[in-house]
């Protein structure tokens, strides 16, 4: 098994608080991986340690076995780690098509210029159509991202990530403030993405995270109470005991 991103002994306090406690965590290349607990479990600082947001206290972070723990968040995109956000983080007066195109030309090295030669532009512009097209976008390219629904927005967003050509991707609650109507468009789209990359999900949706996840972890109070199979979680005493039973939001 290749290993694609690996915590070892990960942990991160916040004066007298600690919030994430020895957490070791690996996701395989190609890896379909959901992250879940009860509010306040430490999910999001955990993938704000992973991401580079937050520097840990403790342990590290491996991303194809290179210690990145040091590295920001810009050096970790750089090199196949990318994330999305609770809330979206998009350009709402552009187009979805220069949005897609802005990431493009920031994984380059160079911002979208519109000045460089044609060929250039070219290649971007190309890039960024196949990108909206796995999506399903293709149709809303020349719309202004403001003018989509909330659902179409996060589609975009993980477009943008795509564009970075991740090995790994983060993705912190990737249907919040969806429709639940909408919901299956945001999975369909992930679980369609490339087998090659690895994926890892917050979600509070249960339903979208058992039919997305071959392998869940629950964190409750910063450390990992259980991992496994959805089978084998959905089974587990101690989760149902402390959250699976209660009715709980991730």
């Amino acid at each position: 098994m290749t290993v694609a991103l690996e915590t070892v002994g990960l942990g991160k306090s916040f004066g007298a608080l600690q919030v994430t406690r020895d957490v070791h965590l690996s996701l395989a290349a190609g890896d379909r991986h959901a992250l879940i607990g009860p509010n306040g479990a430490g999910k999001t600082t955990l993938v704000n340690l992973m991401s580079g947001a937050l520097a840990p206290d403790q342990g590290q972070v491996l991303l194809a076995g290179r210690d990145i723990t040091t590295l920001s968040q810009a050096r970790r995109v750089k090199q196949g780690l990318a994330r999305t956000y609770q809330i979206n983080q998009l350009f709402a007066d552009l187009s979805v098509l220069e949005n897609v195109v802005i990431s493009l030309s920031e994984r380059a090295g160079a911002g979208w210029n519109p000045w460089r030669r044609s060929s250039a532009n070219s290649a971007v512009i190309d890039e960024a159509v196949v990108i909206l097209a796995q999506l399903d976008l293709q149709d809303h390219a020349l719309s202004l991202v403001r003018e989509l629904p909330y659902g179409r927005q996060r589609l975009v967003e993980i477009a943008m990530t795509l564009a970075q050509r991740p090995s790994v991707m983060l993705l912190d609650e990737p249907a919040a403030g969806v429709p639940s109507a909408e919901s299956h468009i945001i999975l369909d789209v992930i679980a369609a993405l490339p087998d090659h990359i690895a994926v890892l999900i917050i979600e509070h949706d249960m339903d979208i995270v058992f039919r997305f996840a071959t392998t869940i972890t629950v964190l409750v109070a910063g450390a990992i109470l259980a991992q496994g199979s959805p089978a084998d979680i959905a089974n587990d005493e101690q989760v149902q005991a402390v959250y699976l039973g209660d009715g709980g939001d991730v």
